[in-house]
């Protein structure tokens, strides 16, 4: 029988040996070393080489499991039990050295995610969760923010950068968040957003255009330390629906409906 407890464990060994080399490369990348896949989405070897790290010693834990990876080192493929993996969330910042960037892996079991680490590579902070077991980061119990009102709230959210089709949507729930909270921040990873807001530093985070890899680890850790997660319709489809909006319970009901109202 599949301990998932002992795979939770196994998982954190396996991304924080992976986080020492990526730490070794911050301040070696070169405009050489960088590719571009799309507009403004960049890739270096850092990103392939730390995916292969993550992948040969995760199927070591799981060897029935499948992959779902950013870099597509490894065939994607469904499965009863699939990992699914950013090795480096947040590639931007890394290249530029903005102190904001991750290791996101989750894992799912049919059609839900069952395990997420996510480790924040300079302060080295690394969040988890097994799913109904609560939430943590460096070995003690987080949960979300207690704000009750979205005036005294600070919201995450990531900035459209490729994709502008809903730029005029975004822009108005932008502007009505910007005047009726403390305050919104932009760090360049969903996946430390997501866990930063199961911590309670944010007390919600929204964005669009996301894939699976941005949000299935931290979508779960922020939903064991007693946050809720949407897609923009307040439905269930955040995972692959590529938009997601978390957030503690107080206040999101009164995001969600301000979300609804501009975007769907």
């Amino acid at each position: 029988m599949i301990n998932l407890i002992d795979i939770q464990e196994q998982t954190i060994s396996v991304v924080e040996s992976t986080a020492i080399f990526i730490q070794s490369e911050i301040g070696k990348i070169h405009q050489k070393d960088i590719e571009t896949k799309s507009l403004n989405s960049l890739v270096t070897y850092v990103d392939k080489e730390s995916e292969k790290l993550l992948v040969q010693q995760l199927q070591q834990i799981l060897p029935q499991a499948t992959f779902l990876t950013e870099e597509n080192t490894i065939e994607s493929k469904q499965g009863e039990w699939q990992w699914i993996i950013d090795p480096l969330d947040g590639t931007t910042n890394f290249i530029h050295q903005v102190p904001v960037f991750g290791i996101s892996v989750g894992l799912k079991h049919n059609d839900e995610i069952v395990v997420g680490v996510v480790y924040e590579l300079n302060r080295n902070e690394c969040f988890y969760a097994v799913k109904d077991n609560g939430a943590y980061m460096n070995g003690n119990e987080i949960s979300v923010s207690s704000t009750s009102q979205l005036s005294d709230s600070l919201i995450a959210t990531g900035f459209p950068y490729y994709d502008f089709d809903l730029l005029d949507q975004y822009i108005k729930v932008f502007q009505k968040l910007m005047t009726r909270t403390r305050g919104i921040r932009r760090l360049g990873s969903a996946a430390i957003d997501l866990c930063f807001t199961a911590c309670g530093r944010f007390d919600a985070f929204f964005e669009y255009s996301l894939s699976p890899w941005d949000v299935a680890a931290g979508a779960l850790i922020l939903r064991e330390a007693g946050g809720k997660i949407y897609d923009f319709n307040g439905g269930n489809n955040w995972l692959y629906g590529r938009q997601i909006l978390g957030s503690n319970p107080q206040i999101s009901a009164e995001i969600l409906k301000l979300i609804k109202e501009n975007f769907v």
